[in-house]
């Protein structure tokens, strides 16, 4: 009899608790209304984000790898009598000029994007290579100091020391290459970073610095693909070579 009871007081709290549900959706059914709509609202406006993103992310994505084909592809003298190729340059300046106005086109439209940044990496090389040094080291630099693409800021402060070789600003290449050398954090091969220095003093006729430096290659990274060409000109240059003046 008491199991009965307990039994029937449960049921009664059930409906009760489904009685004041009831009544509380019927009193506030135009709020629940508007909740819904809003929800469905949300949630219509995160999945067409969603796709609007996605859209753009490949709209990015193929203008940048139709600019890398613009950049890659040949000039006629390179692809040679009877040569074939879907795109062929009349000239290095051609391709370069080319090419720099694309990057520059997916940069403006997708600047906060992967591909807009390495757009910007591209279009400066294409610059340096067209003799806008200028406008070359000031996209350079400024992608350098990004943090958003660790790989781009390290590609393009490899650029800017090179830039600065070509330049004959000796000094000015080497610290940027020791820099490299010296942060663990450098995206790209440290050992490169070390053998362009060594060529850098070589090419300075700096043979002492390139000697220890060309050493440093062979010691500090022994499994490079450098490592052999690295003793092979340290020992060019000799155990006694003193620093030209």
């Amino acid at each position: 009899m008491r199991k009965e009871l307990k039994r029937q007081i449960k049921q009664d709290e059930l409906v009760g608790t489904f009685q004041r549900a009831a009544a509380w959706v019927r009193a506030h059914v135009r709020e629940l209304r508007v909740g819904i709509l809003a929800l469905a609202a949300a949630v219509a406006l995160v999945g067409g984000w969603r796709l609007f993103e996605g859209n753009r992310q490949h709209a990015a994505a193929a203008a940048y790898a139709k600019a890398l084909e613009t950049y890659h592809a040949p000039t006629r003298a390179e692809l040679g009598p009877g040569g074939q190729a879907p795109l062929v340059h009349a000239s290095e300046a051609d391709r370069w000029r080319k090419a720099r106005d694309e990057f520059d086109a997916v940069a403006a439209a997708h600047g906060s994007r992967e591909a807009g940044r390495r757009a910007r990496y591209y279009a400066a090389l294409c610059r340096a290579r067209l003799g806008e040094t200028a406008e070359a080291e000031k996209a350079l630099g400024e992608l350098a100091q990004g943090r958003q693409d660790p790989l781009v800021a390290s590609l393009a402060r490899m650029a800017l020391a090179d830039l600065h070789r070509q330049a004959g600003r000796v000094d000015k290449a080497a610290d940027a290459y020791r820099q490299m050398v010296d942060d663990s954090s450098f995206a790209l091969p440290r050992d490169h970073a070390l053998m362009m220095l060594a060529a850098l003093f070589e090419e300075a006729r700096r043979a002492r610095e390139a000697q220890a430096t060309y050493r440093r290659v062979a010691d500090e990274f022994p499994a490079s693909v450098y490592a052999a060409e690295a003793r092979r000109r340290a020992d060019y240059l000799g155990p006694t070579t003193g620093q030209a003046s």
